[in-house]
């Protein structure tokens, strides 16, 4: 029997240690494995229980006795298993890897794993989404949080991204009206992880500086295909400082190698039904199989004097900085190679605080940054019920720590020192300061002057639509109509006829004729002005212009009985050769038998398996119990992935269920039959992804 695809494997992915990983090394302290050959059970106390069973009873049909603490402590335990969901970045996964540097930033900060080109940083990354509950979909349209944690020899660096450049506000004073307005309704709880309500569409017309990302949001952006696909940026400004004490303004961008990729919204829908855990499942086969998803760091500088330079105020987390106008310069590389051990244990009670800088990296006056620098931390000790969070495994720095904070909820150091005070003399005044020289952290002593305001920083603040323009300018016509689709979509759930209105009026500030178009669809009047005179673009903006390849890109190869051995092999073997992962699908999970006697074992079923979840299909077709039914499956998922431009090939025996007529062009459709370079031509269209000619 041939095997093409993984079988499942025993959990034994994390078995092979990294060699040199810190973090690594650390975290196996704290691993315990409770199975195996000669392994009792006993209770938390250490006791060994021979009844894991059957309650203790006054008889055989007696009540409970109170007596019974094995129970006792068994249910009590289970009854505070949870610990309260995060307000916002509920629903997350995490993995570690870690960071190498490609070029040295010393001439910029003194941050310590920025020095040496080939140091390696371990990381840990956690993949969220803001709306939903713990329990939502993966493939909601929303913000998704991208957060970084570098275990550096000088201690944890949290980097918190979103696949947007731009957040909603500019001022962290509106984060909780925000949030509210994205939440569900507070009377019905509903809808869950969705923007498509009158809350949100009301605080967006009457908060018109959430435009810019919105534009974003309710682009292809806001469904990424996977997070390996997925770019990130910080949102925030901050300082890089160097040995000398100069500063740079700088801003992040993470670049997946594998390029920015999204998901139809129909796609998205479907999705979050079928198999709510679509990025999860698509990030786990990835780490398992090898294919570590990577990416890129880069940097973004702006010289302290050139601070009032452009068109935009720096300092304004509404604005993005445009790549052609300030370069994003490539410094690094993030690699995540392993999955956690213990979900709850690493992910859930994983951390991320914008807070947590190290020596050569800066906050600056960027309102948003200034409030995430309390917030995050706040949340964290309200969840957690302790101010020991750091002590958990997956926080802990790999660093030592010496300090004079003590006690509070889950304190599992000791700390035999007598003294717990600074200054003091018992101890020699010791843990002692550390001046800058010896890595202490010493804040920039940047200019501070004016009078206390609530004040917004500049004018440039009150620019709502010019960036949200050039968003838009710089779409593909693709993009644009993907974009106009789905605002219909999201406001067409708007039942508030004024909210309708007021969002057309607003949107004709960036394109009047997308809002007479929304305005159409969603029952209200066209825009009465028209949209700001701006006719710059930005080309890094347009996901037409990201890298496409085949690698990793999925394919269900729909096969029964009787198919060309030698044409089915090759083509398997050139698809597994270019890394792109399968599934063989078929009418059950008995083997399937080619021609000349090839025996190929499904792995999934028509039943259990739906066409949204691929990229791209293999059409093998054959004979099968029920052919009836087999054949209206096959023709099911043709029907889908073309209708959704995805690429499609079809094998000789799998002819008959596709042709040429005058109401379609087949575009992204490739045949075996009479094409001996099949395979390599299957490869090529599976690596465009989608065929936006076709008709």
């Amino acid at each position: 029997m041939v095997t093409l695809v993984d079988k499942e494997k025993d959990n034994e992915r994390n078995q092979t240690p990294f060699d040199g990983n810190p973090k690594d090394d650390q975290l196996e302290q704290y691993r315990k494995k409770n199975t195996g050959p000669g392994k009792k059970m006993t209770d938390e106390n250490g006791v060994n229980v021979s009844n894991d069973r059957w309650s203790l009873r006054a008889g055989k049909r007696g009540p409970h006795l109170l007596q019974d603490f094995h129970f006792y402590k068994k249910q009590t335990h289970f009854n505070r298993e949870r610990i309260p969901e995060k307000v916002v970045h509920a629903r997350g996964f995490g993995l570690y890897g870690d960071f190498e540097l490609y070029k040295s930033m010393k001439h910029l900060t003194r941050a310590h794993f920025l020095q040496d080109p080939g140091c390696k940083t371990p990381v840990f990354v956690r993949f969220s989404n803001f709306i939903g509950s713990k329990g939502s979909k993966d493939t909601a349209v929303d913000i998704r949080g991208f957060a970084v944690k570098f275990y550096t020899q000088e201690g944890n660096y949290d980097m918190l991204s979103l696949q947007f450049p731009v957040f909603i506000l500019a001022d962290a004073m509106k984060f909780m009206d925000v949030t509210h307005a994205a939440k569900p309704n507070p009377i019905t709880d509903i809808p869950q992880a969705t923007v498509a309500q009158d809350g949100f569409w009301d605080y967006v017309a009457n908060n018109e500086e959430s435009a810019h990302m919105v534009m974003w949001l309710m682009s292809m952006r806001g469904r990424p295909r996977s997070w390996r696909m997925m770019a990130g940026w910080p949102i925030n400004t901050f300082r890089f400082v160097n040995e000398q004490g100069k500063s740079t303004f700088v801003r992040y961008k993470w670049v997946p190698k594998l390029g920015v990729h999204s998901l139809l919204l129909d796609e998205a829908n479907i999705i979050g039904g079928v198999d709510p855990d679509f990025h999860r499942r698509d990030i786990v086969e990835a780490v398992e199989k090898g294919a570590y998803p990577e990416y890129e760091l880069g940097v973004q500088l702006i010289a302290e004097e050139d601070e009032f330079k452009y068109d935009f105020d720096i300092l304004d987390d509404t604005k993005l900085w445009p790549e052609e106008v300030v370069p994003v310069e490539i410094v690094g590389k993030l690699t995540l190679n392993r999955l956690v051990d213990n979900f709850f244990a690493e992910e859930e009670q994983s951390v991320f605080d914008p807070a947590n800088v190290v020596p050569g990296i800066e906050f600056t006056n960027d309102p948003v940054l200034q409030g995430r620098a309390i917030a995050y931390r706040d949340t964290e000790l309200y969840r957690q019920n302790s101010a020991n969070i750091e002590d958990i495994p997956v926080n802990k720095p790999i660093v030592e720590k010496n300090y004079n904070l003590r006690d509070s909820y889950q304190r599992h150091r000791i700390d035999v020192d007598y003294v717990n005070y600074h200054n003091n003399s018992l101890a020699g005044n010791t843990p002692a300061e550390a001046s800058a020289e010896e890595g202490g952290y010493v804040h920039y002593p940047g200019q501070v002057d004016g009078h206390v305001t609530r004040e917004r920083p500049s004018e440039s603040f009150y620019d709502y639509f010019s960036q949200a323009r050039l968003f838009w300018n710089s779409l593909s016509p693709v993009e644009k109509q993907d974009l106009v689709e789905t605002f219909n979509y999201h406001l067409g759930y708007v039942k508030s006829k004024s909210v309708r209105q007021q969002n057309v009026e607003m949107w004709a500030n960036v394109d009047k004729e997308m809002a007479t178009i929304i305005a159409e669809s969603i029952g209200v009047n066209p825009p009465t002005k028209g949209n700001v005179p701006v006719t710059k673009s930005s080309p890094a903006i347009s996901q037409l212009n990201t890298p496409h390849y085949a690698y990793t890109q999925k394919v269900g190869v729909l096969i029964g009985n009787g198919f060309n051995d030698d044409e089915v092999k090759n083509v398997l073997n050139t698809l597994q050769t270019n890394g792109v992962f399968m599934d063989i699908i078929s009418e059950n999970l008995s083997p399937v038998t080619g021609a000349d006697g090839t025996k190929i074992e499904p792995n999934e079923t028509f039943k259990t398996k739906y066409p949204v979840l691929y990229d791209s299909l293999y059409v093998v077709g054959g004979a099968a119990k029920n052919q009836a039914k087999f054949n209206s499956d096959i023709m099911n998922f043709i029907n889908e992935a073309y209708q959704h431009y995805k690429p499609i090939g079809i094998a000789t025996t799998g002819q008959s269920y596709i042709h040429t007529s005058d109401k379609n062009n087949l575009a992204g459709v490739v045949f075996a039959t009479n094409n001996p370079d099949f395979g390599e031509d299957f490869v090529a269209a599976i690596a465009k992804q989608r065929f936006w000619n076709r008709t």
